[in-house]
């Protein structure tokens, strides 16, 4: 799934990904409102990821969806 696909389909996909990273907060998932970007700081904020793991595993997840 591309990010373009991803913002659009937000909603769905804030569920998956508490599951995956149970520290994102409600607050912290409508920040992020289905940006890469947004994404990739708070996963480095929460998890200490550095940014191109971070990016990674964002990539990662959203590809499995």
């Amino acid at each position: 799934m591309n990010w373009d696909t991803v913002e659009g389909k937000w909603s769905e996909i804030k569920g998956k990904l508490r599951e995956t990273w149970g520290k994102l907060t409600d607050s912290d998932l409508d920040a992020i409102g289905g940006k890469k970007d947004r994404l990739v700081g708070r996963l480095q904020q929460h998890y200490g990821y550095h940014k191109e793991q971070a990016s990674k595993e964002a990539d990662r997840v959203i590809d499995s969806i």
